[in-house]
């Protein structure tokens, strides 16, 4: 059934049905599969492996630092005490730093422990941490060497960056880290096309790669073979999974797979969908509900990666992608001719269906964030009413798939309801300015009295999903039973 949600007060009565006009109808829970079963153990596996792994290098990093007499230095001069405090912060910053490129590298412990989501904060709050600690580093060492030498703090920043060797490569990579830093404010990134950001963002790499040498030449905290032989195998560890998960595995997918782009349609005037053949595509073990990052070789400009989602489960010999297009290269795909070659990072992900522990579903989507969820509906089981899609456009007729989402509501008796129209400017900001007499949590309850029990899919952009998560979590659904996805990358 299709519901468009009207403008309406809250209803008093929670008890009533998902959608308008029938009564609640009992399902029971799934049956736990064994597959399932291992599906969460498997995942438990994957989380606890990649927190050792970053909790090791933390601790690492404070060996270090214990190592090279910093707990004595505190002791010592101001001199000492403030250059061991700058030692510490840089420790710590180049720590982050790691962090970040091993996030970024796609390393499967970390893709499949920690999620897509959960990468993609924890790259962000690294990332930021890292440069302000890089900066107190660089004034507590000029500081710290200043006082125990009795010089002015900027001749001593001179003799740092100009005498010390590896200080002018460390300079270099602190300006592109800079750079990278000012472009990922969330302000800049908006005036910025997706391509230039991500092609700004790259410079992390040489960033990082820049910085590595002064802490090696340069950093007292590293006496010794051991420490040093610890910082060079973290460091060329973190280089080879960029070359192996970013580059090496990619291409031999691609290769492998030969996929090609087999037809484009249009889905109105706002999206597109490219269908794409290739051979033996289940051997890349893609799951509806994933995405991967997409390069199609038509021409200048293909090297530029997109993270789309699989708009339908994949097959043996076919992927789909419904993408809107809003510019950034998303108009590039209604031009792509049959034939063109792809190449393909991935997949990536957990927002599947064998997450899923009961029979109801809760599905809501913003924007583009219908297509994935889709994919779901389409291969997932449920009873007819027990699977509830809650679309969310800024106008009426807009929803990518919509012939796709009538065949559900026919065939599999999926119940549809639209919230459509401009943002409300309050808390919970993923609902339409129409519904501002609605408190999240209410309206969810309402939609989904028995949201407890579901399962719930979200897909969309990063605020929407945090702002809908909050109000899923005061509305009763399980933490534990959230699965989301946001295209913000």
């Amino acid at each position: 059934m299709h519901a468009a949600l009207a403008p309406i007060a809250p209803d008093p009565d929670p008890a009533r049905r998902r959608g308008p006009g029938s009564a609640p109808a009992p399902a029971p829970r799934l049956a736990p599969t064994a597959s399932r079963g291992r599906g969460r153990d498997r995942s438990a596996s994957w989380r606890a492996a990649a927190r050792l792994l970053i909790a090791g290098t933390s601790i690492g990093i404070a060996l270090l630092w214990l190592l090279g007499g910093g707990p004595r230095d505190l002791l010592g001069t101001s001199g000492e005490a403030v250059s061991s405090v700058g030692r510490l912060t840089g420790l710590v910053s180049a720590n982050l730093l790691l962090h970040q490129v091993l996030l970024m590298a796609r390393v499967p412990v970390l893709e499949r422990g920690l999620g897509r989501d959960a990468i993609a904060r924890l790259h962000r709050t690294a990332g930021f941490w890292s440069f302000w600690l890089m900066l107190a580093h660089i004034a507590l060492i000029t500081l710290g060497y200043a006082q125990t030498a009795s010089v002015d703090v900027l001749a001593q920043f001179w003799d740092l960056v100009w005498d010390y060797p590896g200080m002018l490569l460390a300079t270099g990579g602190a300006l592109l880290l800079v750079l990278v830093v000012v472009t990922s404010i969330r302000r800049a990134r908006r005036r910025l096309r997706y391509e230039s950001w991500h092609l700004l963002h790259l410079y992390a790499y040489l960033g990082a790669g820049l910085a590595v040498p002064h802490m090696l030449w340069t950093g007292t905290d590293l006496g010794g073979a051991l420490p040093s032989l610890y910082w060079w195998t973290l460091w060329a560890a973190a280089a080879l999974a960029v070359v192996v998960w970013r580059v090496a595995v990619p291409l031999t997918r691609s290769a492998r797979s030969r996929l090609r782009v087999d037809r484009v349609e249009l889905e109105g005037d706002h999206g597109v969908t490219v269908r794409m053949r290739g051979r033996r595509l289940d051997r890349l073990g893609a799951r509806a509900g994933q995405f991967f990052v997409w390069r199609f070789l038509d021409g200048p400009g293909w090297t530029r990666g997109h993270p789309f989602s699989l708009a339908a489960a994949p097959t043996d010999d076919e992927l789909v992608i419904t993408v809107r297009r809003v510019g950034d290269g998303t108009d590039r795909l209604a031009r792509l001719r049959p034939g063109t070659r792809v190449l393909v990072e991935g997949p990536y992900g957990e927002m599947t269906g064998d997450r899923r522990r009961g029979a109801k579903l809760l599905l809501l989507a913003a924007g583009a964030g219908v297509a994935p969820l889709l994919g779901i509906l389409e291969s997932e089981r449920y009873a007819p009413g027990d699977a509830l899609l809650v679309t969310r456009e800024h106008g009426a007729g807009r929803v990518l798939g919509a012939d796709r989402i009538a065949r559900l509501v026919h065939e599999r008796g999926l119940v549809h309801a639209t919230l459509d129209g401009p943002r409300a400017r309050r808390r919970s900001s993923w609902l339409p300015a129409s519904h501002i007499a609605w408190r999240g949590p209410e309206l969810i309850r309402f939609l989904a009295p028995d949201v407890e029990d579901c399962d719930v899919y979200v897909c969309g952009p990063a605020p929407w999903t945090a702002s809908l998560r909050r109000d899923l979590l005061e509305a009763g659904a399980a933490a534990d039973r959230i699965h989301s996805e946001a295209f913000s990358l």
